[in-house]
């Protein structure tokens, strides 16, 4: 799928599921990692991530156009349209949209094997466990003053 049939697309579900027409532009960013889609306050135009589509297919595509279009069109109205409005979940539940994507197996891989650093004090053996990597030269045992050695990580 490219960007013209995306926004063919979404230009045929805003009239099914909503009535209203879709006057703005619906493309595919690449750079979007965490989020199936995302509406853009400033230019109304829908971005949406093309990995939900080759890994899930037009069905996931389909919901996240319709949880994007919810934003969208509750915007340009002037209604709520952020997530904790009750305006946006009564339209979410009106076209069955998804209030959230699935997620893609690679993230949750990703937070599955978070690395965990170990470092342990020369002095005392006190040890520190850390997700991010510290600079040994400049940080010390904050118990005795002693030099902090990467063990594990």
């Amino acid at each position: 799928m490219n960007d013209q049939e995306l926004q063919s697309l979404v230009e045929e579900i805003s009239w099914k599921y909503f009535n209203k027409t879709f006057r703005h532009k619906a493309i595919f960013n690449r750079r979007l990692k965490t989020t199936g889609g995302r509406y853009l306050l400033s230019n109304h135009n829908i971005e949406m991530n093309k990995k939900y589509f080759e890994q899930f297919g037009k069905d996931e595509l389909v919901g996240i156009i319709k949880h994007e279009l919810c934003h969208y069109h509750l915007h340009l109205e002037g209604k709520g349209y952020k997530h904790r409005d009750h305006d946006f979940k009564r339209l979410l539940h009106e076209v069955g949209a998804p209030r959230y994507c699935s997620p893609l197996p690679e993230a949750v891989e990703k937070r599955k094997s978070k690395r965990v650093l170990t470092y342990i004090c020369s002095k005392c053996k006190w040890e520190y466990k850390r997700k991010k990597r510290i600079d040994t030269n400049r940080y010390v045992c904050g118990s005795c003053r002693g030099e902090l050695i990467l063990i594990d990580g």
